[in-house]
């Protein structure tokens, strides 16, 4: 744990959810397999998947639309959309099974293996300061089991811009019903996380479970205002352990 300045009280706490509460990455790895899978069956046999083809589209249409990253749902959707379109199928029919294609990976998106350490120390905190969850992804709290421990969950796309942005920031402000800077948000990401934070007002805690050196990191872009690298860490900050 490094303090980078003197945390003020804290009164509630925000969290992002992906790579913070648990490792989101093999996550990810499933769900984009999972996705191929499902094209290896509903296209015809002569017709071969490349991947990266369907990486360069998709990077293609956020370009084309920049706003598709604030909705990783939608942005997903859309690119089996167009896909298939590009390989010769109707709007129509495109439409319904791009919807069944963001279903599998959905499916496979919230089968999330969360560490206890997370539910332990999640309900310490929950059980003394209201909580958010602030997330730019598209996992459902209430299936992976969380749920319980926030006042809200709130989430790019279906509840405004993504992080950095404010708009996040600011619902979790309204719900909260309390000052910015009694609330310390915790997360993984320099820029989405520690950036916005401070940018909206907010102290900002960088979940740093990699043990990167800060120093090294081209996002550093604002410190925060403390670092952990584990997250029962929170639970000394908040005066819950010694």
């Amino acid at each position: 744990m490094h303090f980078y300045r003197q945390l003020t009280p804290i009164s509630a706490l925000t969290f992002d959810l992906d790579d913070t509460l648990y490792d989101n990455r093999p996550v990810i790895v499933r769900a984009e397999q999972a996705m191929f899978d499902w094209l290896t069956q509903i296209l015809p046999s002569r017709i071969m998947i490349d991947k990266t083809v369907w990486s360069s589209l998709k990077s293609q249409l956020a370009m084309l639309d920049p706003m598709l990253k604030n909705d990783v749902s939608l942005w997903r959707y859309e690119t089996i959309k167009i896909g298939l379109m590009q390989l010769g199928f109707r709007l129509s029919e495109a439409e319904i099974l791009a919807q069944q294609g963001l279903d599998t990976v959905l499916t496979v998106r919230n089968q999330v293996d969360v560490p206890a350490e997370t539910h332990r120390v999640l309900k310490q905190l929950s059980d003394h300061f209201p909580i958010v969850g602030l997330t730019n992804g598209n996992v459902d709290a209430e299936k992976i089991g969380l749920a319980s421990y926030f006042v809200d969950v709130f989430q790019a796309g279906k509840d405004g811009l993504a992080k950095p942005e404010a708009d996040l920031f600011n619902l979790a402000v309204n719900t909260l019903n309390l000052p910015a800077a009694t609330i310390l948000h915790v997360g993984d990401h320099l820029i989405t996380d520690v950036k916005g934070a401070k940018q909206h007002g907010f102290q900002a805690c960088w979940f740093n479970d990699q043990q990167k050196l800060i120093q090294q990191q081209s996002k550093a872009l604002i410190l925060p205002d403390v670092e952990i690298t584990q997250l029962a860490q929170l639970l000394e900050i908040v005066g819950l352990e010694n």
